[in-house]
């Protein structure tokens, strides 16, 4: 391709050398490099690509995109310099790509918690409806029915809009996609056109990355920001920071919620582990979904739903048959009736949504037993919040290993402690190994009673030393239902 069709949309600030030169590849990783690539030298938190630049050269790049010239060049190459070399990595990715957003409806989904579930559920629906649809999501990619794995929540811009142009040459009329933060922040969407975004919540998360609660905040709405005066912008209402995503967006602006008016209302009639019986914008319905926290995931999809023109009987009727994302509030039921959910909570807002929904289910006379661990080189300080909403809404608690990843899980069991109030020490356990936790959870347990594993969902690895093992929360569970069976 024609490096000035590439260049398409780049705010250049300085230009050493000729635009009129063939491009084979884009390319942001120095290891990759091959003849007459562009290299983009970006500065990330591990290393900055300016230094692999003279590299680059020898090994065939003709094209460098950078933030700084460097004082000595090559006559043969070409130099570009702009403010953001990331953000020049997003427009001329999907600029290489034929613009694959613009060839479909791109609706990104973003908030701290529910994000999987909602675009799950916007896959699986519009599929059910008779649409080719493309998923990227934190589970598994989807063009139609093929499935690719995923490896970050949001892709990088190569490999995010590659995956965008086999949608489109796969005919696909929609793409629902998650939205991460740290993608915003890292440009990752830049260059892309969105039909609509929609907002689910947002609470104390990623603050390793973002440092603080603002920045992450700014993070999430400078989503909504960028969105075109044709898109339309969804928020829950009833989080406190809703709004705030909507207050400097062009796009049109839509609401939804439990508690207040909005354009988009559901009322939870009745809360069971069989599912949820709502009142859905007057239609009485009852979804294979449980927890109130997934009524707003309902909402959400609906609403997103109605503002793609979609029937509203047709909508309801498929949702109502729809089960959910992987290892979200997923629950499997032992020979002696105890219930074990896998979810993916690990914010202490989304752990407190989980058992708070177990709570409202529960009988009232069985244990809930909660298995909990927290990610080493994270954040840190939700490590004692974790373990202190865990005991809050629990009766026994077992403190133990997420992703420890460089980390010693001591250490980060140790913080979590530091959350347990004297009164709460009887209930709980530290056990570092956690499939001997979830052993141990299983052997406490009796008929009736409800475990926990938060933390890990759909992941099928735990990272050690930075080594992904094989560990899979349903599949240790199963075992050992079926040990003491």
């Amino acid at each position: 391709m024609q490096l000035q069709e590439v260049l398409y949309g780049v705010a250049i600030t300085n230009l050493v050398g000729v635009t009129s030169r063939e491009v084979s590849a884009l390319v942001f990783d120095s290891r990759l490099v091959a003849k007459d690539v562009v290299f983009f030298a970006i500065k990330g938190t591990l290393s900055d690509g300016h230094a692999f630049i003279p590299a680059t050269i020898e090994a065939g790049a003709s094209v460098i995109v950078c933030e700084v010239i460097p004082a000595v060049r090559d006559e043969q190459v070409t130099y570009i310099e702009v403010e953001n070399s990331a953000a020049a990595l997003g427009i001329m990715a999907s600029n290489f790509n034929g613009n694959p957003s613009a060839k479909l409806q791109l609706i990104g989904i973003t908030g701290t918690n529910g994000k999987t579930t909602i675009a799950t559920l916007l896959f699986k629906l519009f599929r059910e409806l008779g649409y080719k649809v493309g998923l990227i999501s934190t589970v598994e990619n989807h063009i139609n029915d093929q499935v690719i794995p995923a490896t970050h929540t949001t892709p990088n811009p190569l490999a995010l809009n590659s995956l965008l142009q086999d949608m489109v040459a796969a005919d696909c009329s929609y793409c629902f996609m998650e939205v991460s933060s740290h993608a915003v922040v890292q440009h990752r969407i830049e260059g892309l056109s969105f039909s609509g975004g929609v907002f689910s919540n947002i609470t104390h998360d990623h603050l390793d990355f973002h440092v603080t609660f603002d920045n992450y905040i700014k993070a999430k709405k400078a989503f909504f920001d960028g969105l075109p005066k044709s898109a339309f912008a969804l928020t829950n209402v009833d989080d406190k920071n809703g709004m705030v995503m909507l207050q400097n967006t062009k796009a049109s602006k839509k609401t939804y919620a439990l508690k207040q008016l909005a354009d988009f209302n559901a009322k939870v009639i009745e809360n069971s582990f069989n599912g949820l019986h709502l009142d859905i914008d007057g239609a009485d319905v009852f979804f294979k979904l449980v927890g109130s926290f997934n009524a707003y995931n309902l909402l959400a999809v609906y609403g997103t739903a109605m503002l793609l023109e979609q029937d509203q009987l047709s909508v309801l009727t498929v949702l109502s048959r729809l089960t959910g994302a992987e290892g979200r509030f997923e629950y499997v039921v032992s020979p002696q009736n105890i219930i074990g959910i896998i979810d993916y909570a690990h914010t202490p807002d989304a752990v407190q949504n989980v058992l708070n929904t177990i709570q409202n289910i529960r009988k009232g006379t069985e244990q809930v037993i909660t298995v909990i661990g927290c990610g080493g080189d994270r954040d840190k300080a939700k490590r004692p919040v974790m373990a202190q909403v865990a005991c809050d809404w629990s009766d026994k608690v077992i403190l133990t290993s997420d992703n420890p990843r460089t980390e010693n899980p001591q250490t980060i069991i140790e913080d979590m402690e530091k959350g347990v109030s004297p009164t709460n020490k009887r209930k709980t356990l530290s056990i570092v190994d956690r499939k001997e936790a979830i052993k141990t959870a299983c052997h406490l347990a009796k008929p009736g009673d409800i475990i926990l594993l938060a933390g890990k969902g759909h992941e099928k690895y735990q990272e050690i030393n930075g080594v992904r093992h094989h560990f899979d929360d349903k599949e240790v569970l199963v075992e050992q239902f079926n040990l003491i069976s």
